[in-house]
């Protein structure tokens, strides 16, 4: 093989080990899909504590995704990866041997450290692994390695549950699989060289042009690490943005949406179907084996159509993929509210109710998911990148941990079609604030979306600029 095929190789199994982290992360969120009715039976649990044990991960997860980055720019992204699979490796075996529903929280709030801090951690490594010109498509396959987690963890449920029903304890199967890719994450890491520009930033940057050189042609990683010095200069000589830094209008502007796009991707409720999917069929008339077996269709449909929008990102501006996207989740919504009411009962109900699901996390993974992150790498300047996407993030997870808890409650208390339709109501809310606020950033420099918000008042000066311009 030659030296550039050996360099290309070399990445590749860095994105893919790396990658598990990813996996984990989808894993660990999906398996309590199918884990929760065989728990909530074992454990005696109410609706309230079946959220507490759902939601307990995504509160950990805000603390997770606030803290990690630091922590790796404290200690490197390698060996903070490092860290997180050993945390990942025990949180599942506790969560696996947990005896009781508060020994079961504390554990899935430890699981959701480690998610929260792989979700910024990884996607970071990968960036400074990979070639600019590739650096979108080998970022994005965290997404796919993401989904495909929640997929695994969808299909293990269906044969687990339909094979092991009868065992009390075919749940802590379901957990304990988890612990599996987190040993492959920590020894394969082990393998794995330190991100170049962070070593650079640390001083050492002999060892930064050694590891460049070994994923990089010599002339390129010249080049990068000069380009890699130059940028961490400029760094330094910038004052970042702090929370006072929010009273000046434009950045409160950019925050705001950041924080707004954040919530809106949460609260359309997709985590809802991927958390509770086999309880929502349960409830519309499936048994608990018909219900596992459905729920592997949202898992598959999330993978093919996480494949869809990251092609259509290139193709479609992101304003009309998040407005289709949304106005999409929002219809289906309200069908499953209306639907349910009028057929419940209904032998035809779980299965109208499985494919609205589908036609959902279609859209939802296919337009809106894709979008998210790349609009909040896209609206922060320079200076007020780190604490925006830390803010926007720890809404984001903050969002989906009421979801988590609430769920549950809800479908108790006021019922399937109740439920659907509150979510649908906050769809028609997040359409309107994504109409009237949301930019088109495709195309655009950091510096033209600087100037779009810094020019932008109540009146539309700043969003009619930018449209003149995009004509």
């Amino acid at each position: 093989m030659s030296k550039q095929g050996n360099q290309n190789s070399f990445l590749r199994t860095i994105i893919v080990i790396s990658t598990f982290g990813g996996l984990l992360f989808g894993y660990d969120t999906g398996v309590i899909n199918g884990a929760l009715p065989f728990m909530s039976e074992a454990l005696g649990l109410n609706s309230f504590t079946e959220g507490l044990i759902a939601s307990s991960l995504l509160f950990g997860a805000a603390l997770g995704a606030v803290f990690g980055g630091r922590i790796s720019d404290y200690c490197g992204r390698r060996q903070n990866i490092l860290y997180l699979a050993v945390l990942f490796f025990v949180a599942a075996l506790g969560c696996t041997l947990a005896p009781n529903a508060t020994v079961m929280i504390i554990f899935r709030f430890l699981l959701g450290l480690a998610v929260g801090g792989a979700s910024v951690t990884v996607p970071t490594y990968l960036a400074e692994m990979s070639p600019a010109e590739s650096r979108g498509r080998m970022v994005t396959q965290n997404e796919l390695m993401i989904v495909g987690g929640q997929l695994l963890a969808f299909v293990f449920n269906a044969i687990l549950g339909n094979t092991m029903a009868d065992n009390v304890h075919v749940w802590r199967y379901m957990l304990a699989i988890s612990a599996l890719p987190a040993i492959f994450l920590f020894f394969g890491m082990i393998r794995m060289p330190e991100s170049p520009r962070w070593l650079v930033s640390k001083g050492k940057n002999e060892y930064a042009l050694n590891i460049l050189r070994q994923i990089r042609e010599e002339k390129k990683a010249k080049s990068e690490f000069e380009q890699i010095e130059a940028a961490l200069a400029k760094e330094s000589g910038m004052e970042k943005a702090s929370f006072k830094d929010l009273n000046i209008p434009w950045m409160r502007r950019i925050v705001f949406i950041g924080i707004g796009v954040a919530v809106v991707s949460q609260i359309t409720g997709v985590n809802a179907i991927m958390y509770y999917g086999t309880e929502i069929l349960r409830d519309a008339g499936f048994e608990t084996s018909a219900a596992l077996i459905g729920n592997t269709a949202n898992g598959l449909i999330s993978v093919l159509a996480t494949f869809v929008g990251i092609w259509l990102l290139d193709k479609v501006g992101r304003r009309p993929m998040m407005l289709t996207g949304l106005s999409g989740t929002t219809t289906v919504l309200l069908l499953m509210g209306i639907l349910s009411f009028i057929l419940k009962g209904s032998a035809a109900l779980p299965y109208i109710m499985l494919a609205l699901t589908v036609i959902f996390l279609a859209f939802m993974q296919g337009a809106i998911a894709p979008v998210l992150w790349v609009m909040l790498s896209e609206i922060f300047p320079l200076r007020l990148r780190g604490l925006g996407m830390g803010v926007s993030v720890f809404f984001l997870w903050i969002t989906n941990f009421f979801i988590g808890l609430s769920f549950p409650v809800l479908l108790e208390k006021i019922g399937l079609s109740g439920t659907f339709l509150i979510f649908a109501a906050v769809g028609f809310v997040s359409l309107a604030f994504v109409k009237k606020y949301l930019p088109e950033t495709k195309g655009r420099t950091l510096e033209e979306l600087e100037h779009y918000f810094r020019t932008y008042d109540d009146r539309g000066v700043g969003k009619k600029a930018m449209m003149e311009e995009a004509k």
